[in-house]
Order: C-alpha cells, then structure tokens, then sequence
C-alpha cells in the first residue's frame, strides 16, 4: 500500500460502477446513440446504487463521498457512455449545491426526491450571450412581496425538458459576479417553456434545449444561499465539474484505448497482426502513458478539492484542460488505428469521438482553463 494505490473503499466503488457499467450501460449504449433515447430508466437505476447523490452529505440522505471517489463513478460508467456519465454529473452537481447552500426547509423539499432520481435536476448558468463570460447573464429575478419574478433564457441546457428541476443563475441586483443569485425552479412552475432539443455532433443519449422564463414566480424560499452568493456558488461547483468531465473523458479514452489494443491484435495485414508493427506499438504505448498521465493529475486535483486545498481550483482546472485535451486525442488515434472501420458506426470508436469532443468546451472551455492557471501562477 502506497500514498497513490486506492484505499479498498475506493477500489470497492470503482468496482462497483464498473459491473453496473458493463450490465446496465455498455450493451445498449450504441442504441441510446443512434435512436438519441434518453434512458432515463437507466438512470434511475444509477441511484438506487448513491450514484444520484454522491457528495450529498449522509445526514441529507446522500452517500458522502468525495471528489476522487466521484470521478471513479464517472469514469467507470464513461467507459459505457460519456453522454449518460455526463448526465449524472450534472445533477450530482445541482443536488451538492442544495445540499451545501441551501436552507434546512429546502433541502427536505427537494433532496429526498433528488437523490432517488425521483425528480432529475439541470444546472443552468449559461445563455446565449455568456458562456465565458459568465458573469455577465441577463437572466433577471425582481422581488416582488415573498417571490421572484423570473425573466429570461438559459442556453444548452442538459436535461431540459425532461428534467424536473432547474438550479438557475439569475441576477437579483447589480451588473457583474456580486449581483448574482441561485433560484431552484421547478420545470411545472408557470412561465418556463423549452426550446427544440439541439440537434448536437455527440451526447445524443441526453436531451439539450433552451430554457425560457417569463414572468415565472419563484417562492423567495427556493433561493439557494443569500442574494448575490450565487455566482460564487456556481464556480464552485464547476471545480467538481470539471473534475467530473475529465473523468468521463479518461473513461471514453479507455474504452478505445482497449478496443485499439484489441481491434490491432486481430487486424492482419501484410501476413501478420498489425499489433506486431513497431508503429502500432508506439501508437499504443503513448496513447496509455498519456492517458495515465492524465488519470494521475486528475486524481490529485480531486484530492485537492475534497480538502479545500487553496490551489484546489488551479489544480480542477488543469486537470480538467488535460483531461479532456489527452482523452480527446486518444480516441482520435484509436479511431485511426482502426482505419476505414473507425469511421463505421459498426464500431464503438467514432460514437466515442463524438461525445468526448465538446467536453474541451463545456464546463468552460479549455481556453479558459489556461486563463485560470495562468492567473494563478502569476499572482504568486
């Protein structure tokens, strides 16, 4: 036993998310892809294994666990689907934002439903207008008597529509971070309405709308925290995001990285596996030691977070940026290993490609990762 083996605990989860992996996601990953189903059954089965509330506190009903103990979860079901994985992260994030910020009576409101999957939430912070810059959101929440009256739109949302809950950004005073608010709306609430389901490259297994507010009444006790707290709370919360994107892109790059290693010892070429090309060895051997790499830094960052480390956000963001820059070329070589039948949705490879692509955007983009890191090396 060393400082970097996982402890039995650790390995007993991973175990765990892998077998559900391999029965309840891997067999039927393809069709949730190619008929874009959302399986939402799925899912829900997800939960009754803790995975709907992983960072919720035990005394909330959650399973208390931290942030590497979650990016084994991810990147184990990754392995079956990154689109699915995704998914549950992000209502792993909503429901750790209730459960850290909000109010005893809103956490017995929404929690229990929440960490059964009963009621699925999205996380919406960004709109048409403000993606990076995310502190610039037009979403406005006026006060009038004990509600928040609620105008304007939120962008590439996952899970909207199909989602019950909707942790929201939203400003309730001045221009910039400090005047930002976190509302808990419910997708029934007078006013919300939903866009067309975005017709994406990748992560079909999940539905993505706009999500429009007008002149939705929100109770003032669905607001997470105090007012102008919410923008801290949502960068916050994109640390453990963050780290949980990567770890679906380390789980994508692993399942291609295998069928590679597979696909390679049976292709023959020029009378013998292609497996046996010193090229094709090399190919492999910097894909694992990349991904290895990867998968390292990403453990430590997660390390980092669950201890508050004062870096802890450089760290998320560097493993994030690395993460999913290395898994992304890792399936690209897999794909191209395989040749023509890569680019065939015979195989798994190019569904991979798809869905590990737009995790170098989403969570902020990898532009803004090196923005942060190198903010944070200069202050020094």
């Amino acid at each position: 036993m060393t400082q970097f083996d996982l402890t039995d605990d650790q390995l007993a989860i991973q175990e765990m998310a892998r077998k559900f992996t391999a029965d309840a996601i891997t067999p039927h990953a393809a069709e949730w892809d190619e008929k874009h189903i959302f399986p939402r059954d799925t899912i829900k089965a997800a939960a009754e294994l803790g995975f709907a509330s992983i960072y919720v506190s035990e005394e909330s009903g959650g399973i208390g666990l931290g942030r590497l103990e979650a990016a084994l979860i991810m990147e184990a079901m990754a392995y079956g689907c990154p689109s699915t994985s995704a998914f549950i992260s992000i209502h792993n994030m909503a429901s750790w934002m209730i459960d850290t910020f909000a109010s005893a009576e809103l956490k017995a409101k929404y929690l229990p439903s929440l960490i059964t999957m009963e009621r699925i939430a999205s996380y919406c912070l960004t709109e048409s207008s403000s993606g990076s810059d995310a502190a610039a959101l037009k979403t406005r929440a006026v006060r009038d008597g004990d509600h928040y009256v609620v105008n304007g739109s939120k962008q590439f949302i996952s899970g909207a529509g199909e989602n019950e809950i909707y942790v929201t950004m939203v400003r309730t005073g001045e221009e910039g971070p400090k005047g930002i608010s976190c509302l808990v709306i419910e997708k029934d609430m007078p006013g919300v309405s939903f866009g067309a389901n975005e017709r994406k490259l990748g992560w079909h297994s999940q539905p993505t709308r706009q999500v429009t507010f007008e002149d939705v009444r929100v109770p003032v006790s669905n607001r997470v925290g105090g007012e102008g707290e919410g923008f801290r709370f949502a960068m916050m919360g994109l640390d453990g995001g963050r780290l949980n994107i990567g770890a679906c892109s380390l789980g994508g790059a692993q399942r291609c990285l295998d069928e590679a290693v597979k696909y390679t010892k049976d292709r023959q070429q020029f009378g013998k596996p292609i497996a046996d090309f010193q090229n094709t060895q090399f190919v492999l051997a910097d894909m694992a030691t990349e991904l290895e790499a990867a998968r390292a830094l990403l453990y430590l960052a997660a390390a980092k977070v669950t201890a508050g480390a004062p870096d802890k956000t450089k760290f998320a963001a560097m493993a994030k940026r690395f993460a999913t820059d290395t898994g992304s070329s890792v399936v690209d070589r897999a794909l191209q290993l395989h040749g023509g039948y890569g680019y065939l949705m015979d195989y798994p490879i190019e569904r991979f490609w798809r869905d590990l692509r737009v995790h170098s955007i989403l969570e902020g983009t990898n532009q803004v990762m090196r923005m942060i890191v190198g903010r944070e090396l200069t202050r020094q």
